[in-house]
């Protein structure tokens, strides 16, 4: 009998209670209610039915992170004692369930520095492993330089940052969605919305300039790249003129690695393997927001060989995160 893989997903949400609380920020929106429920329940658990579901699915181990907008809708002043109280509380979650969930630390954006030093804090003395950011902070992409201070502690930390959506800026959606949005909600979320406006912050990150300040930092995108590996070579092309040491496809390549969470086709991991390699590519599933039978259904039927396979289930978690 084949032993059973080892199977480790990377971008599998919670939510904190007292978070929640403020002004339903960590409620997800734009489902109906069935769903939103079902959703909820799962993102309120650190335990049995989260575990049951892991166990019927096979998946061993979760990185836990919070769900949008998480700490990034949370002003400086209220964020920065509310992180701490939150990574504790995800802390003692790991605590009850070692052998089954690493952590994501949630940053106070809003103030960078302290938000370095909370990633310090959770990283040294907690023992996360990185950490996600949601989408925008005050309306400003993360790769302003007012944030860098939270990049350059990645970078010393040698520890990844998830790069993770959140909803689309107001002017955004008032000039490209507004006119769908109320009938089809998706268009604002993953089946649209979501993936511009990472693809967006994952673009401006390599050409801010945040790479060549701090070589060491490293970066993950879900939902396979938000679409960059597909574009890799047309970015580059349309960017020769005026990046001419490196490549657009060059420093993306050697920053960014990408997961699979909510999107289990094989044209689309073949295609960002050819592109990228497979040591960039990480399994995730996006739980709650997908459900874990239809990602680990689908890594039954890989069209990879046994190494390749083995990275994408657990090698280069491993490696990234040094579990």
């Amino acid at each position: 009998m084949a032993t059973k893989p080892y199977i480790i997903a990377l971008e599998e949400h919670y939510q904190d209670a007292e978070l929640k609380q403020l002004g339903g920020l960590g409620r997800p929106s734009g489902l109906d209610s069935g769903a939103s429920a079902h959703i909820v329940e799962r993102l309120d658990d650190l335990g049995a039915l989260r575990l049951k579901e892991m166990d019927e699915a096979g998946i061993d181990l979760q990185v836990l992170s919070h769900s949008i907008p998480g700490l990034q809708a949370v002003d400086a002043d209220a964020a920065v004692p509310l992180a701490r109280r939150v990574n504790d509380r995800l802390h003692e979650a790991l605590l009850r369930h070692p052998d089954r969930f690493a952590a994501f630390a949630s940053l106070p954006t809003a103030d960078p520095r302290a938000a370095a030093d909370e990633l310090e804090r959770t990283v040294t003395k907690l023992g996360f492993k990185g950490a996600m950011v949601n989408g925008m902070t005050g309306g400003v992409f993360h790769d302003d330089k007012r944030f860098w201070p939270i990049w350059e502690r990645a970078a010393q930390l040698d520890v990844p940052i998830y790069i993770h959506p959140a909803l689309p800026h107001a002017a955004v959606i008032e000039a490209y969605y507004k006119d769908y949005a109320e009938a089809h909600p998706g268009i604002l979320r993953a089946a649209w919305g979501f993936t511009v406006e990472t693809a967006t912050q994952g673009l401006r990150f390599v050409l801010s300039g945040v790479f060549d300040a701090h070589p060491g930092l490293k970066i993950i995108l879900g939902h396979m790249g938000e679409g960059l590996p597909f574009l890799l070579w047309r970015i580059s092309h349309g960017l020769r003129a005026t990046m001419k040491e490196k490549t657009f496809r060059d420093i993306f390549c050697e920053h960014f690695w990408i997961t699979t969470s909510g999107f289990f086709s094989d044209t689309a991991l073949v295609g960002c393997m050819m592109e990228m390699g497979i040591d960039r590519i990480l399994f995730s599933v996006d739980y709650p927001f997908a459900e874990n039978p239809p990602g680990t259904e689908w890594l039954k039927t890989l069209p990879l060989g046994p190494e390749d396979t083995q990275k994408l289930l657990n090698g280069n978690a491993r490696r990234l995160l040094k579990l």
